[in-house]
C-alpha cells in the first residue's frame, strides 16, 4: 500500500490541499443488486410484515451463530431491551455495564425500572473489566452487560464465571461483534443472551434492526412475545390456524422486524463471511501502517480473540503531540477522512449525570481513553485507495502536529 512521504504538508485546516477530493464515512452499508431484488420480491408479496422471511432470516442466523434461537427485534437498542425484559429486571434491581459503550446499553436497563451501575475497562480492549465489575456486585445485582468494544469479544470467560458464582444473567451487547470469534467459537453462543445490531454501518444490514439469540427455550419464548406487544400468537400463526382470537400475556412492545427487512438480511447474511474478510484485511492494513506512528496507539487484540472490527478506534498519545484530540479530529475532517469518536462515556452524559449523579474521575480508565479515541474509516465497502487515504491523513496530521 503507497504511503506518502513523511513531509511537512500544509494541513486542509489551515489552507492546504485535502488528502481527498471527497468525504470518506467512518461506515456505510453495501447494498447490491441481489440484496434490492430480494426487498422487490417480499414487496410483490403478501407479507410485508409478521411474514415467513422473518422466521426464515431467524433460522438463517442462528445457524449461522450456532445457537438454539434467534429472535429479530426492529433495532438493536429494541433486541437490548427485549433481553433486559426476559431476564426479569425491575425496578429495585440492578444490572452491571461499561460506560464505554453507546447509551443504549446502559438504557435497555433503566427501560425496566433498574438501575444501571457501571464498572470501569480494561486498558487493553476497553471491554468491561472483570475484576472492576466484581467489586460493583451488591445484594440487587442482577445481571452483568458486557459489551464487545468496536467488534472486539469481551472477557467472557471471566465475565461467566463472575456471573456463575454470583447467580447473575449474563446480556452480551455484541452491536459490534457479529461474526467475531471468542475462544474459537462464535459471539453470540456463549452468554446466556446475546444483542446484535444491523444498523447500516455494521457488517450486515437491514436498515434498522436486531436479533437476540439464546440457548434457552424459555428466554427465546419470552423474547418473541414481549416484541409482538405481549400477544400469545402473530397475525400469521392466526392466519394459518383460521382463528381471530389472541391473548394479551405481559406488557411488551412493538419491536417486531419487518419481512421486508429480513430479506434485506437474508441477502445480506449470504456476504457476511466476505464482509468479515475484508473488515479484516483492513484491520491488519492499519496495524502495519501505524507501526512506526509514535502518536497513534492502534487498538490491541487479545490472543483469545478474533474480532469482527466495526470500529478501529486508535489512541491518541498525547504526550508525543502539541495538540488535543478535538484539534486532531477537526484536522482529519478537513482533509476528507470521516473519523468518529465512540463513546462519550455513558456517565457523563447530561441524564445521567444529573439521575445518578454521577460525574468525571469515577471510571478513569475509559475517561482517559474517550479523551484520546478517534474511530478511523472502517467499513468493508472500502477500496485498498481509501485505506491509503486514510493512513496518508493520518501520517500527515501526526507529522504536523508531533512535539
Amino acid at each position: 500500500m503507497p504511503v506518502l512521504p513523511m513531509t511537512r504538508e500544509v494541513l486542509a485546516i489551515d489552507g492546504g490541499t485535502p488528502v481527498r477530493k471527497t468525504f470518506l464515512p467512518y461506515g456505510r452499508q453495501s447494498i447490491h443488486d441481489d440484496d434490492v431484488q430480494a426487498v422487490v420480491d417480499v414487496l410483490h408479496s403478501d407479507w410485508l410484515t409478521t411474514g415467513p422471511k422473518v422466521e426464515e432470516f431467524e433460522h438463517a442466523f442462528a445457524a449461522w451463530i450456532g445457537v438454539k434461537h434467534a429472535v429479530s427485534f426492529s433495532s438493536g437498542t429494541g433486541a437490548l431491551h427485549g433481553a433486559a425484559f426476559a431476564a426479569g429486571l425491575k425496578p429495585g434491581d440492578e444490572a452491571i455495564t461499561t460506560p464505554l459503550t453507546f447509551a443504549a446499553t446502559a438504557n435497555s436497563i433503566l427501560y425496566q425500572g433498574a438501575t444501571p451501575v457501571f464498572a470501569d475497562v480494561s486498558d487493553d480492549t476497553l471491554n468491561l473489566d472483570p475484576e472492576k465489575a466484581a467489586t460493583r456486585i451488591t445484594a440487587r445485582t442482577r445481571a452483568l452487560l458486557p459489551v464487545d468494544y468496536g467488534g472486539h469479544p469481551a472477557d467472557l470467560a471471566a465475565i461467566r464465571e463472575l456471573a456463575d458464582r454470583n447467580g447473575l444473567i449474563v446480556i452480551e451487547d455484541a452491536s459490534h461483534a457479529v461474526g467475531a470469534r471468542y475462544q474459537s467459537r462464535n459471539v453470540g453462543g456463549i452468554s446466556d443472551m446475546t444483542a446484535f445490531s444491523f444498523h447500516p454501518v455494521k457488517h450486515l444490514a437491514t436498515g434498522e434492526g436486531g436479533m437476540v439469540t439464546t440457548n434457552r427455550d424459555d428466554f427465546a419464548e419470552t423474547l418473541r412475545t414481549f416484541r409482538n406487544q405481549g400477544l400469545s400468537s402473530d397475525a400469521r400463526t392466526r392466519r394459518t390456524e383460521g382463528t381471530w382470537q389472541y391473548e394479551m400475556v405481559l406488557l411488551g412492545f412493538n419491536y417486531r422486524l419487518t419481512d421486508i427487512a429480513c430479506a434485506l438480511g437474508l441477502s445480506q447474511l449470504n456476504r457476511l463471511e466476505e464482509n468479515l474478510s475484508r473488515r479484516r484485511e483492513i484491520a491488519a492494513l492499519y496495524a502495519e501502517a501505524f507501526r512506526d506512528v509514535d502518536a497513534v496507539r492502534p487498538p490491541e487484540v487479545r490472543a483469545d480473540s478474533d474480532p469482527a472490527w466495526h470500529l478501529y478506534p486508535i489512541r491518541l498519545n498525547l504526550d508525543r503531540l502539541m495538540v488535543d484530540r478535538e484539534k486532531v479530529f477537526r484536522a482529519l475532517r478537513a482533509e476528507n477522512i470521516g473519523v468518529n469518536v465512540h463513546y462519550i462515556p455513558v456517565h457523563l452524559h447530561p441524564y445521567y449525570r444529573e439521575r445518578f449523579a454521577s460525574g468525571p474521575g469515577e471510571h478513569p480508565v475509559a475517561e482517559h481513553a474517550y479523551e484520546r479515541l478517534i474511530s478511523l474509516p472502517m467499513f468493508h465497502g472500502m477500496m485498498d485507495e481509501d485505506v491509503t487515504d486514510v493512513v496518508n491523513a493520518v501520517r500527515k496530521v501526526m507529522d504536523w502536529y508531533a512535539r
